[in-house]
């Protein structure tokens, strides 16, 4: 039984992390600012400890007492690092530079960090990614993730602080809100709900990796359970689609048609990207994931679109 906190607990990705964890036996510690009084996971076995990630103390509060801290917050997403890069440094970058220091100050073993397995490669036209190619983003987003991966290594060689970098592809699932304007999956149901047209970004040939969130964290918790023999883990399907597929799927899972209206695409996006995951599926066997078309059906019931399924 390990002791972690998850920051970022009650946010997409970390809320049903708490859940795995939990259910693997690991004693939980929550912390976020949960500004909405809701508790987003559904596991009662937690400790819930409110706090503002731009808080030195709260973060030192935090990780103390804990073996292994799972850092899943940003305070930007894609959109509004874009917007303002400087933001993103000033909170997202330098508080996380913070935070790995509360980490060595308490004596935390290890540091689990939620990067991005899309903007940190770029463009490269390559037909899938490895952890091994290079990193080249072109985005303000990609290039803060890959400035904290590098700051999780400073710590490593100078402080002895065990890290493992998670580069994730585009995941989804439930409590997925698209209310943060990220990920085509939550926007495009989120449009469909409130019956507005979907825009969609370029031609729709733009090709992601899509990963259901509880493959996702089914992937974490066994590294959670065992010693990771690398610093570094693409987690992905490892199989593309395309925003024109992805919105076929929707419909054919909706039973009907809805309206798309094209809009330019940014000149930061990247036009493919797919991970190659066969470094965790080699060290960990896991290879029972979850269909596009299932994981959207999934998604589906927690919107009020599930009235309308066939």
């Amino acid at each position: 039984m390990t002791k972690c906190v998850i920051i970022g607990a009650n946010g997409f990705i970390g809320s049903h992390l708490v859940d795995e964890l939990v259910r693997r036996g690991h004693t939980v510690r929550a912390f976020d600012r949960f500004s909405s009084q809701h508790r987003s996971y559904v596991s009662d076995q937690v400790e819930s400890m409110a706090g503002d990630f731009l808080n030195d103390a709260d973060l030192k509060r935090a990780v103390l007492g804990q073996d292994v801290v799972y850092h899943f917050l940003s305070t930007t997403t894609p959109a509004t690092a874009q917007a303002d890069p400087t933001m993103d440094v000033r909170t997202n970058v330098a508080q996380s530079i913070a935070l790995l220091q509360s980490c060595v100050q308490v004596g935390v073993r290890r540091v689990y960090f939620a990067s991005t397995g899309g903007a940190i490669y770029g463009d490269q036209s390559l037909t899938e990614y490895k952890e091994e190619d290079a990193t080249l983003p072109i985005s303000p987003y990609g290039i803060g993730k890959l400035s904290i991966e590098n700051y999780l290594r400073y710590f490593r060689v100078t402080e002895g602080l065990e890290s493992v970098v998670l580069r994730i592809s585009n995941p989804y699932g439930p409590r997925q809100t698209g209310n943060r304007g990220q990920g085509l999956i939550p926007i495009a149901l989120k449009q469909i709900a409130a019956g507005n047209p979907v825009v969609r970004l370029g031609d729709g040939s733009m090709v992601r990796d899509y990963l259901y969130v509880e493959d996702l964290v089914r992937m974490i918790g066994l590294m959670s359970d065992t010693e990771p023999r690398h610093s570094m883990y693409n987690l992905g399907s490892g199989h593309g689609a395309s925003v024109n597929e992805v919105l076929t799927v929707i419909g054919e899972v909706l039973g009907r048609e809805f309206k798309i209206v094209g809009r330019d695409s940014p000149a930061t996006y990247v036009s493919k990207v797919i991970l190659n995951t066969d470094r965790f599926h080699d060290e960990f066997r896991d290879t029972n994931l979850t269909s596009l078309h299932t994981g959207i059906a999934n998604t589906l019931q927690q919107l009020p679109l599930s009235g309308m399924l066939p």
